[in-house]
């Protein structure tokens, strides 16, 4: 199955890619830059690419991100720190942003002859994120099968999408992905914050695979409160 895989350069990505890589036949990656608080994650995408072999799109959506306003992701807002599930992670919502970065996936599939466009939406990512949930996603396949009807047979690979980011570092691990060489936190400083919901819920996602996480963060323990935070509420 010719696959190309949308990168952000993110830990749960950059294992579907070494997975593709190994199971399937990854023909590229494609990366967003939509005006993101930081492109640091790019560089991560980039050499994911160089490492595995193929080739790297960065699509500019930076003047469509510049409308999708209201995110900590994109606008100057505080990102929060504490468990991805707090009520508060639902500041680093960009609105329809998978929708807008699946179509432009497709299209790529459609136009290089490719049978797939795989995404690493999981289960940790349903609670906050519409664009992340199973009717989401199957929706959307059959409204691409649709619009590339008599064109071209692209189908939606998500095989995480009832898993848990605990799973994909199992799954990563399984594979090879150099976890060290992935960039998760939401801040862009010159090290994982090790507060943000990206990074507690990274570190948890380790702890709970029973893998060594090889990331260098600046507050190492701070994970263990927020999840007891979480477990308590």
């Amino acid at each position: 199955m010719k696959t190309i895989v949308i990168c952000s350069g993110g830990l749960d990505s950059v294992s579907l890619a070494h997975m593709v890589a190994e199971e399937h036949q990854l023909t590229r990656l494609v990366s967003f830059d939509y005006g993101q608080r930081h492109r640091k994650e790019l560089d991560y995408a980039a050499a994911a690419a160089e490492r595995l072999g193929v080739p790297h799109d960065i699509i500019d959506m930076r003047g469509i991100g510049a409308a999708l306003s209201g995110s900590a992701l994109t606008d100057d807002i505080d990102v929060p720190d504490g468990h991805y599930e707090e009520e508060t992670m639902k500041v680093t919502v960009v609105p329809n942003r998978n929708a807008i970065m699946l179509a432009i996936a497709y299209g790529i599939a459609a136009a290089n002859g490719d049978d797939a466009v795989a995404t690493a939406v999981h289960g940790g990512d349903h609670f906050i994120y519409p664009d992340c949930r199973p009717a989401f996603t199957e929706a959307f396949d059959a409204m691409q099968r649709a619009a590339l009807d008599g064109y071209a047979d692209v189908r939606l690979y998500t095989p995480f999408v009832h898993r848990t980011k605990g799973d994909i570092v199992t799954a990563g691990a399984k594979h090879s992905t150099p976890f060290a060489e992935t960039w998760s936190c939401y801040k862009g400083g010159d090290k994982h914050c090790g507060r943000c919901g990206t990074c507690v819920e990274r570190r948890e996602a380790f702890h709970l695979a029973g893998v060594e996480d090889p990331t260098d963060y600046a507050d190492p323990d701070f994970w263990k409160a927020a999840i007891a935070g979480k477990d308590g509420a």
